[in-house]
């Protein structure tokens, strides 16, 4: 009690109060080896010490039988670890009251741990009762003991990482008992699990019933019985192993893989080898993550019937001297680092960390991002909100590299949409896990159309032909699903950079028919919003050195997402450019949803109107910006009407294609945003090479932007309801940091002392009922006569 309590409550290193979460996970971390030593003490003496102590001849003259008599054994020493473990809810009670909120613990998740403690106890005391039953020495029986509680806790997981075969490297990881803890203290009782902690009791206390009754018992039926009780063993566990039965006690059932997740992971048909690199020395909080995307895929290893293998690693371990060098080899491959300020006793140290997992299936590799940044979360509730999204990250990831052949993703051109280069990033991102590249309306077949999943029209300028509305109609009509990011307006900061100012006005795309006939109208306005990005502005001259200052510009909008939809869920801020506003109209068959809006302090030009870059000069006044917020992206879905129902063919068309004029019943979806550069990349000027898709040269900070464009993507690429993942909920619990502050010596006190002054009184109070019962009487004649 006393190391253990150290260890939790003073400690840094291991502290509940340093790590700041309300969770009891350091403990059941720590348990294990500190069963390693005292189980093997309360069992030495079990059946050595009667020997030792020449009193085992005597004991099995007894009427009880040999199991009768292990199994009592067995039982005495189990309730003492027992009773040991119940003044730990000391520390849970402690947790519970110092929750950011009182009671902010999941306590379901504790008495799962509890129950994975208790089985791994029953484990030990198993195996101490078959050391005991072997040896006549209780020190011998202590350091045999400790030796193989080590040896099946940690020394089949080290074999299982030296030898080469992965089956029989399974085989050691299953006999091992550390990954069936591990899996049990989280919080899931498995019945795989279950069964092998019974399995491993019954092997060993029928071990030890041979050994007590070895001097009249045959050996070859003793062998022969062992070998049944290990077939039957066998075959309990392979059934057991073929189940998922679970009961999962954590109260987000967190640990619960969906049946979307179960899906892909069936249909996994090769080796998935998976490299996270998150290891070494973390911060709480990524070691948090780390523990969480370990049972993540412990669980998907089971579901995918061993399919999956995984490891952490730390990509910086041994590379002083050239870490900038292997940084950018990373970066280049996708794997992007994070760099952060790290708090230690000696100040703020920068520490370089790669939240980033590497799928491998094949010839095929595929980085998934685990950490999903967001700059108006405070750094807790980002890494909850990776926690939470790592079943997605994960399952769409393994989706994109299983799959036969990568959906297509077309970006339009020929209607001055944004260059290659504008969208180079946005490309090759989505190159990872799609075919993507550009698509002329004018020479597509309809037989090429149909082979398209998703095409997106990123930023048009000029206008759309007939024969062009017509296609992406029949696109849609056929099932493709449609990503729109039109600028009604046309404004540009480089135009004014030249001018001064700059009379926005209207574009004219021609496609306002085919928006209205599926529900959306795009205004011809512009949004002026308070809540906006900074552009550098000339405010004088140093010499022959311009002097720059970052100054709000309130034509670029910056939306906090605030919807709860898969696609926008927890994401970081979005970065828009000179943002028009939509309107949703009543459609039939057509569900609507908003995902993406301004801020309430705004207020909306009608063009044409004059922008000037000297508008920055003056102060705006906020009694203009009071507004509503104004919807700037909405998903729309459903069976679409045909826009070209009862009208004529495009007479280019009338040769080379017979339309028909018949209700449509494929349903489909199609997400209109009111801001192209929405999906443009900054360029850097000097190089002319391009930057990270949402990544402001300006200011140095990265929004959401990509992020944003995969989520959106993959929801419309997703029939399986993959996205739906993104809605899982898991609660932050913190601890009360200014309760901490204010009684962290009394909290440490109270945990440190009060096990041991329980531990204490209980002890007098038993030997003083020991020697009331027993001292003063003597036993005659089968009565007790009490003693003068």
């Amino acid at each position: 009690m006393l190391l253990t309590g150290l260890f939790l409550w003073v400690f840094p290193e291991t502290s509940i109060l340093f790590n700041g979460y309300a969770t009891l996970e350091s403990f059941f971390a720590i348990s294990p080896y500190v069963f390693m030593f005292l189980i093997p003490a309360i069992t030495m003496r079990s059946i050595a010490g009667e020997r030792e102590g020449g009193t085992y001849e005597w004991l099995i003259t007894k009427p009880v039988g040999f199991f009768q008599l292990v199994f009592a054994k067995y039982c005495s020493c189990l309730l003492i670890v027992v009773l040991a473990i119940m003044p730990t809810v000391i520390y849970y009670i402690s947790v519970y009251r110092l929750g950011a909120s009182v009671g902010n613990i999941d306590s379901g998740a504790v008495l799962g741990s509890y129950i994975g403690l208790f089985l791994l106890g029953a484990a030990f005391c198993s195996i101490g009762i078959f050391v005991s039953a072997i040896s006549s020495n209780t020190i011998v029986a202590f350091l045999v003991t400790a030796f193989l509680c080590f040896t099946f806790f940690i020394g089949f997981d080290y074999l299982a990482s030296l030898v080469n075969g992965e089956w029989f490297s399974e085989i050691l990881l299953f006999m091992g008992i550390q990954s069936h803890y591990e899996s049990v203290s989280r919080g899931v009782l498995d019945l795989r699990n279950l069964i092998y902690f019974i399995s491993f009791n019954a092997f060993f206390l029928l071990l030890a019933y041979f050994f007590v009754r070895k001097h009249n018992f045959y050996v070859r039926r003793m062998v022969w019985q062992l070998i049944i009780t290990l077939f039957i063993i066998g075959i309990l566990n392979i059934i057991a192993g073929y189940s998922f039965l679970r009961i999962d006690f954590t109260s987000e059932k967190r640990f619960t893989v969906s049946d979307a997740s179960k899906d892909v992971l069936r249909s996994i048909t090769g080796d998935l080898r998976v490299v996270v690199f998150l290891d070494g020395d973390l911060p709480p909080g990524f070691k948090r993550l780390k523990e969480a995307s370990k049972n993540l895929l412990a669980d998907l290893k089971s579901y995918s019937g061993g399919q999956i293998k995984y490891t952490f690693i730390n990509p910086l371990s041994d590379r002083d001297n050239n870490e900038q060098t292997y940084v950018d080899v990373l970066a280049a491959r996708g794997i992007e680092p994070v760099n952060l300020s790290v708090k230690t006793e000696e100040g703020l140290t920068q520490k370089i960390i790669f939240p980033v997992a590497v799928l491998m299936y094949g010839d095929e590799e595929l980085p998934i991002q685990l950490l999903q940044q967001n700059r108006y979360a405070n750094p807790e509730e980002v890494l909850n909100n990776s926690v939470q999204n790592l079943e997605y990250s994960f399952i769409n990831g393994i989706k994109k590299i299983i799959a036969g052949g990568k959906p297509i993703v077309a970006f339009t051109e020929g209607h001055g949409e944004l260059n290659d280069l504008e969208i180079y990033d946005a490309m090759h991102s989505l190159g990872m896990g799609y075919q993507v590249g550009r698509l002329n309306l004018d020479s597509v077949s309809f037989e090429t159309l149909r082979q398209i999943q998703v095409m997106v029209v990123a930023r048009p300028g000029s206008s759309f032909s007939e024969m062009h509305k017509f296609k992406i109609d029949y696109f849609v009509q056929h099932g493709g699903k449609m990503l729109w990011a039109v600028n009604q307006v046309q404004a540009s900061l480089d135009s004014m950079r030249l001018s001064g100012n700059q009379v926005a006005t209207a574009r004219a795309l021609n496609l306002d028919d085919i928006f209205f006939k599926y529900g959306v109208r795009l205004n011809y306005n512009l949004l002026a919003d308070l809540n906006c990005a900074q552009i550098p502005m000339r405010v004088g001259n140093l010499g022959e050195t311009n002097q720059l200052q970052l100054i709000p510009w309130l034509f670029y909008p910056v939306f906090v997402p605030r919807s709860d939809h898969p696609i926008v869920k927890n994401i970081d801020a979005i970065k828009g450019e000179f943002v028009g506003t939509l309107d949703t109209l009543p459609g039939a068959n057509i569900q609507k949803d908003i995902i993406l809006s301004s801020s309430p302090f705004n207020k909306v030009a009608q063009v044409p109107t004059l922008i000037a870059l000297d508008m920055v000069s003056n102060a705006p006044d906020p009694s203009e910006f009071k507004s509503s917020a104004h919807p700037v992206g909405v998903v729309l879905e459903g069976s679409f009407p045909a826009v070209f129902r009862n009208r004529p063919v495009p007479e280019m068309l009338l040769d080379t294609f017979a339309y028909r004029q018949k209700d449509m019943t494929f349903s489909t979806k199609m997400i209109v945003l009111s801001d192209g550069n929405l999906l443009k990349n900054e360029m850097n000027p000097h190089e002319r090479t391009p930057y990270a898709l949402g990544w402001d040269r300006a200011t140095q900070q990265q929004y959401g932007n990509k992020t944003f464009l995969l989520n959106m993507i993959d929801y419309l690429n997703d029939e399986s309801g993959i996205i739906s993942l993104r809605e899982k909920e898991v609660k932050l619990r913190l601890l009360d940091k200014a309760l901490i502050k204010q009684d962290k010596l009394f909290w440490q006190l109270i945990n440190v002392c009060l096990p041991l002054g329980l531990l204490i009184v209980f002890g007098i109070f038993q030997q003083w009922l020991r020697k009331r019962k027993y001292g003063s009487s003597t036993f005659l004649g089968g009565r007790y006569w009490r003693e003068k």
